[in-house]
């Protein structure tokens, strides 16, 4: 495949995704993020949708950004961003749920509508699920 774009959407984890820019380019891959493109006069969706629809494969990031209210039991649960929600469904609906790699980090509570889809769960660091990271890629023949 002659497009090497690989678009991650992201929260506030800033180590995170650097992390995965950082394993992109290092497999000869081009991550587009959106903050680091010139908004050309756009708004943040005009602009999401200019780039994104460049990109033949899309990365998640999924992490604990957002406390939400505490439940019955006083338990803090922790989501991802909604920017991150809304943006695995435009990728999704528009390149396919085979073309979208969730990666999941923590106790970040998933929307029900993706619960049963694969994700590659982390701890620490995207470099200790690399392998399953370049996976997802070979298996939509992105990465030799």
């Amino acid at each position: 495949m002659s497009n090497h774009k690989i678009f991650i959407v992201h929260g506030h984890d800033s180590v995170a995704l650097r992390e995965l820019e950082m394993l992109i380019k290092s497999i000869d891959l081009q991550p587009l993020i959106l903050s680091q493109q010139d908004s050309l006069g756009m708004t943040i969706i005009e602009s999401f949708e200019f780039y994104a629809a460049q990109c033949a494969f899309a990365f998640a990031l999924l992490t604990p950004d957002d406390e939400q209210a505490r439940d019955l039991k006083g338990a803090n649960k922790w989501r991802a961003r909604q920017n991150v929600i809304m943006e695995i469904g435009w990728f999704m609906g528009r390149i396919g749920r085979e073309r979208v790699a969730l990666v999941h980090k923590g106790g970040v509570e998933l929307p029900s509508d993706l619960l049963g889809v694969i994700y590659i769960p982390f701890a620490k660091s995207i470099f200790d699920v690399s392998d399953s990271i370049k996976q997802r890629l070979r298996g939509q023949h992105l990465l030799a």
